[in-house]
């Protein structure tokens, strides 16, 4: 009896450790698709949302990973180890996808803006979109060299999943906030805010990990300062002429 009580407490906490990566993993797709739902989901059911097929097919995609994050969440927290390996190509495929269309995205966008009179604002903020994907596209990579590592594989791969949030968040501060008058690329320093509050989720992982491991993972720690210092580091980057004359460059190739 004695060694039954000392065991329960134990297999209860293993069970909410295994879980919470499931949770966290169905709260970055509940914020992926409400974030996206007033600029693209609701205009796209009532039909009134015109894009390029290159934004649609990205908006698949990057919805596709939601899903795909949630199914390998709950298939290791389920302990289906097996089948969380066998299909981990198709998340390998998603990721190299989605850095590809991300960047063609960025592209179109700054065509846009160029076509729209906005030629230096477009090629000021492609550092937005260019330096997330990015970090996505490094932080998976290293969650892929670290497979074999899972308490340091899981945390990667949601730190790459809070990675992608920022743009899903700033949707609500563009609908709800944004000035009146023609709609342009916004400055760049405005993205900061919605990443903060994306990135509380991060903060959630660090405490979870505080309360069940004594201290928050290396990788929360080191992943979360590179990642709030490329957001404020856009800035300056931005503004800066060698990113004028590189994005600048990639722009005159695309027209």
């Amino acid at each position: 009896m004695t060694t039954l009580t000392d065991l329960n407490p134990r297999i209860i906490a293993q069970s909410q450790t295994r879980y919470f990566y499931f949770y966290m993993a169905l709260a970055c797709m509940a914020v992926a698709f409400l974030g996206f739902a007033p600029t693209y989901w609701l205009p796209l059911a009532k039909r009134s949302f015109s894009a390029s097929p290159v934004v649609h097919f990205h908006g698949l995609l990057f919805f596709a990973w939601s899903l795909y994050f949630v199914c390998q969440s709950w298939l290791a927290a389920s302990g289906k180890i097996a089948r969380h390996r066998t299909i981990g190509m198709i998340g390998v495929s998603l990721a190299t996808a989605m850095t590809i269309f991300g960047f063609l995205v960025t592209v179109n966008a700054m065509k846009r803006s160029a076509a729209a009179g906005f030629a230096n604002d477009g090629i000021a903020f492609a550092i937005v979109p260019l330096s997330g994907i990015l970090f996505f596209a490094v932080v998976f990579a290293l969650a892929i060299a670290a497979v074999r590592q899972p308490e340091t594989h899981k945390r990667l791969m949601l730190l790459a999943g809070i990675s992608l949030l920022d743009a899903a968040v700033a949707r609500w501060f563009l609908t709800f906030l944004a000035p009146p008058g023609p709609l342009g690329p916004p400055p760049v320093p405005v993205t900061i805010p919605p990443a903060i509050v994306a990135y509380l989720l991060l903060v959630i992982a660090m405490v979870f990990d505080w309360r069940t491991r004594g201290r928050p993972h290396p990788v929360y720690v080191y992943g979360g300062i590179a990642l709030i210092a490329i957001k404020f580091l856009n800035w300056p980057i931005s503004l800066s002429p060698l990113w004028h004359s590189f994005a600048g460059g990639i722009l005159a190739m695309a027209q």
